[in-house]
């Protein structure tokens, strides 16, 4: 008897494991699906094009190249007439399209103001065989270019350009006044001449570098140096017995600070704020 209800109640304890398991084996376990953590984009210039407007002041140094001219009894190109040229401010404007995020161009207009010229000959005069003159005029150019840049990228909000222009230049002379003394005696000097000054268009170029740093969405600070290159042509007039005189160009350099203001939209993409989802279950 005491075997059987130890047989009993042993198969009772089996049956009540298996029954729990069983059970345990029917809860159901939710699975976790995880979404993957959305990776913020770096910010990287968008496909952008759109007018702008552009206004520049600057300081120059030109390079005088020299001149020629003639005298009574001597052949065109003869004498030659060397000087300089002081520093300048210089102010212009355009007007530009930007093509995509690495290419622009404009169309500028450009004045550099009178800046005094100083030039020395030597040669014979009516004081002697051997004197030196004093020529002291004046100089101002007004420029107009087409221009191509290209933006070598962003780093940091500046983004460096090189570009290159080509156009023409009206090149304008004052009077040209001549003073001619004795070299052994600076004091014995001729009457002063004065040769009239001569306007005229030429051809120009120029190569540009620089940045620019983008103050807002639609302004700009741009700063850079050009290089421009004037071809020569008429200076001064003839007069006193001297011939009309020609100019070699000038070479000018140039360091430029300006404001670009851009009609379009903003030119790069702002990053996309970092979401992660919650997990999902089901």
């Amino acid at each position: 008897m005491k075997n059987a209800v130890k047989l009993l109640t042993a198969g009772s304890a089996i049956a009540m494991v298996m029954t729990a398991s069983a059970f345990a084996a029917d809860i159901y376990e939710p699975q976790v699906i995880e979404t993957p953590v959305y990776q913020v984009p770096e910010s990287v210039p968008a496909a952008v094009s759109g007018w702008y407007i552009r206004g520049d002041v600057g300081y120059s140094w030109s390079k005088y190249r020299g001149a020629i001219y003639s005298t009574p009894g001597s052949s065109v190109g003869s004498n030659n007439l060397f000087g300089e040229i002081d520093e300048a401010f210089s102010l212009g404007g355009g007007i530009g399209y930007q093509a995509n995020s690495y290419l622009r161009t404009d169309l500028t207009v450009d004045y550099d103001f009178d800046s005094d010229f100083t030039g020395v000959t030597r040669g014979s005069c009516g004081r002697g065989a051997n004197c030196i003159s004093t020529d002291k005029s004046t100089f101002s150019a007004l420029t107009v270019m087409a221009n191509a840049y290209i933006d070598l990228g962003t780093y940091a909000g500046f983004t460096p350009y090189v570009g290159a222009g080509i156009g023409g230049a009206n090149v304008k002379w004052g009077a040209l006044k001549n003073t001619a003394c004795d070299a052994a005696n600076p004091t014995n000097c001729d009457p002063t001449v004065t040769h009239g000054g001569s306007s005229s268009w030429r051809f120009a170029y120029a190569l540009m570098a620089g940045f620019s740093y983008d103050i807002s969405h639609k302004l700009a600070l741009d700063l850079g140096y050009r290089y421009k290159k004037i071809e020569g042509g008429y200076q001064f007039a003839s007069a006193g017995g001297i011939g009309r005189g020609y100019d070699h160009g000038f070479e000018q350099h140039q360091v430029r600070a300006g404001l670009r203001y851009k009609f379009g939209g903003t030119s790069y993409q702002d990053p996309i704020p970092d979401y992660q989802p919650e997990p999902i279950y089901k």
